[in-house]
């Protein structure tokens, strides 16, 4: 599949709610290797994208903790350890950018190196040395990148964005695909651990920035949305604190509640033991507890509907500044799989033609559930390389593990069940049970019946733009027909109809099956 056009498809041809593929696009192809570099005021890391797919693939990702802006509120100059360990970073990601063919870098700098008085002389020693240029970017473009990076993770999405850094906190509202408002502050944990006055100064900083943030801001009771490292480190603390079993950061869900309970768990907790359970680094963790005095003055005065965690940030902002608007606009999750499609399964296609088949069976489910049936008819095929022993399960484990962008933990469970049900009938027995909670008892059996269509529906392949016939849903009758094409008739065969029976019984639905002529 070369992504712009299907052999033997016109330009004219209806592709539904799949769209037309882009794949091929040369705005799009360009993307494939984007190499981007942040440095923060705590770390230094290089990304890089294989951006083709709406949903970022990381293609690879390295940080060096390097911890430039400790020391700046008392010497006003980038640490001088750390500067060494920058450049040196630096030197070794031009160097590993070029073997990846991701040359030229995109590089920017954030507070440390914008607040410092060293910064321009730093900036312009890496660009000796390494030959690379590195944007220093304003607090408020900060913000904006940091918003960006969130719209590429949730399409349609709104609310206020929170990026933390070493030595800066940004806010940014987004709503209807643009960034609005924008302010930065001093209330990067770096800073705050040289704030005078112990534990007391420290809260009535926090509490003076924050007032002064949600002054200028204005309400904003819609959803958080929390960036950066440190913000994640306190997710992994949450999921610790709760024993969540779906270690998956981005979209993982914070109430209000659960942010002063964490805080204190934090706060009780032997920093260690801590550290090696949610497996946080050693510097991140010595900066998890300032973040959490922010986190806790955050919700408070802003009292937002409801926190998540985006695993995407600046550096995905950059990516989403590159997108053409075509790409910009389609949906992450559904592009995501179709990439997956095309690269891995053995019939690139069919999951448009497994779609159309199986739907009029769901025909009265809402917009949103269909998204996530279109999303498992994509990848219903792209884990075939696996012994068939296991293939139910790895199809679980990638559904609910990979990096999909705009997918709650309750749909990433839905789609892996559905998808374990493509393989076999019974989900029970699995590693996987504990998740199954995530789901209302009814939930799962809806699960149950998008995957055992789609284990019906792989039994009709003949090209992956035929027809096989036509499904008839009957759900106040209590009867499932099938109609069957001449041609697919004799496709109708034991296994066949074993799984057709499986499906009805599912259903708690009578069968009805003749051929059309």
């Amino acid at each position: 599949m070369d992504g712009s056009s299907d052999p033997g498809i016109g330009d004219d041809h209806d592709w539904g709610p799949f769209q037309r593929p882009l794949f091929a696009d040369p705005s799009v192809r360009h993307l494939s290797q984007v190499g981007v570099v942040d440095i923060g005021s705590n770390s230094v890391r290089l990304v890089v994208f294989d951006g083709a797919a709406r949903s970022p693939a990381y293609f690879y990702n390295e940080k060096i903790m390097c911890a430039l802006g400790a020391g700046l509120s008392e010497t006003g100059r980038l640490n001088p350890e750390g500067r060494k360990r920058a450049l040196a970073a630096v030197h070794r990601f031009q160097l590993l950018a070029h073997g990846m063919d991701a040359a030229p870098l995109t590089a920017v700098a954030t507070a440390a190196v914008r607040d410092a008085e060293d910064g321009p002389d730093f900036v312009a020693q890496v660009h000796r040395e390494t030959g690379l240029k590195i944007q220093v970017i304003p607090g408020e473009e900060e913000a904006r990148l940091s918003a960006q990076g969130v719209m590429l993770g949730w399409p349609g999405s709104y609310g206020l964005v929170c990026d933390i850094g070493g030595s800066s906190m940004e806010l940014a509202e987004i709503k209807g695909g643009q960034v609005g408002r924008r302010v930065t502050s001093p209330l990067g944990p770096l800073k705050l651990r040289e704030i005078k006055g112990g534990r007391k100064g420290r809260r009535a900083f926090i509490k003076e920035q924050v007032a002064a943030l949600a002054e200028e801001m204005g309400s904003q009771r819609d959803r958080l949305f929390l960036v950066g490292g440190s913000w994640r480190a306190m997710a992994r603390i949450d999921m610790d604190r709760l024993n969540y079993p779906l270690h998956v950061l981005h979209e993982y869900r914070m109430s209000t509640q659960a942010v002063r309970a964490t805080t204190k768990y934090i706060r009780e907790q032997d920093p260690s033991e801590l550290r090696a359970r949610c497996s946080i680094s050693s510097a991140r963790m010595d900066l998890v507890p300032f973040a959490s005095e922010v986190l806790s003055e955050i919700v408070t005065a802003f009292r937002p509907h409801d926190i998540a965690i985006s695993s995407y940030g600046i550096r995905e902002g950059l990516l989403y500044q590159q997108m053409p608007q075509a790409l910009r606009d389609r949906d992450p999750l559904i592009e995501a799989c179709r990439f997956a499609e095309a690269k891995d399964a053995r019939m690139p296609g069919f999951g448009r033609t497994l779609y159309n088949f199986i739907l009029p069976i769901f025909k009265s489910a809402k917009p949103e559930r269909k998204r996530i049936i279109r999303a498992a008819c994509l990848l219903h095929d792209v884990t075939w390389r696996a012994h068939p022993d296991y293939r139910a399960e790895v199809c679980f484990d990638n559904a609910t593990r990979a990096n999909l962008g705009g997918l709650k933990h309750s749909e990433r469970i839905f789609l892996g069940l559905a998808l374990l049900h493509r393989y076999r009938n019974k989900r029970e027995g699995t590693s996987f049970e504990d998740l199954y909670h995530f789901l209302p008892q009814e939930e799962q059996r809806q699960a149950e019946i998008v995957g055992k269509a789609m284990r019906f529906g792989a039994m009709l392949w003949l090209e992956k733009d035929s027809i096989p016939g036509e499904f008839r849903w009957f759900p106040k009758k209590k009867v499932l027909e099938l109609r069957l094409t001449e041609a697919a008739w004799p496709l109708l065969g034991e296994v066949a109809m074993a799984r057709l029976k499986s499906l009805a019984s599912s259903l708690n639905a009578d069968l009805d099956v003749s051929m059309t002529r």
